[in-house]
């Protein structure tokens, strides 16, 4: 089935050949007279690779045939991912470049949405925050309260972020996975 380019938004599907791609941002364009033109910013769901694309209005292109699963990450093992379906308790396993730089975010049992086509994963979604436990830290320290002075810390999963100088070893706190940024202190 074919879709007209003015329908396409952010976190749509669609395909070109072979290639599925993910629309990240859409943004329509008027110049004076003539038809628009719709700029598109779009994944390569099997590359990985970002592209800028652009249409005229009212140009199709194909939809996607891509769905969405949900799955528990089990752990890794070397370049494998392994993951669980939480509903036929069937486990499968999914390579590095598929879940690309998202990798530094999975910790065991964390619950993620696969993106698949045709029994093929294409990637996987995360949510935007995800909450870890501080394992390692240098000392906190009392008083420069005035700026906001940082510390490094390494996260229950191996991640090292940055968090403010008062969090401390045992303590939980929610990271931002578009930045990697330190977000809050959960309690």
């Amino acid at each position: 089935m074919a879709l007209n380019v003015n329908e396409l938004r952010n976190g749509t599907f669609f395909k070109e050949g072979k290639d599925i791609f993910l629309v990240v941002t859409y943004e329509h364009m008027k110049t004076g007279r003539g038809s628009g033109n719709i700029k598109l910013k779009v994944r390569n769901l099997r590359s990985g690779a970002v592209v800028e694309k652009s249409f005229i209005t009212g140009a199709r292109v194909d939809e996607a045939n891509v769905e969405k699963k949900k799955a528990q990450f089990l752990y890794r093992d070397g370049d494998i991912f392994n993951f669980m379906d939480p509903v036929s308790f069937e486990q499968f396993s999914i390579s590095a470049n598929v879940v690309g730089d998202q990798a530094k975010y999975l910790k065991d049992g964390l619950e993620v949405t696969l993106i698949v086509s045709e029994d093929e994963a294409l990637g996987i979604e995360l949510p935007l925050s995800l909450v870890y436990e501080i394992s390692e830290t240098g000392p906190g320290e009392r008083g420069n309260t005035i700026s906001n002075v940082f510390k490094e810390a390494t996260l229950d999963n191996g991640l090292v972020v940055k968090v403010p100088m008062f969090i401390g070893v045992g303590e939980h706190v929610k990271i931002d996975i578009r930045s990697g940024e330190y977000v809050e202190r959960v309690k």
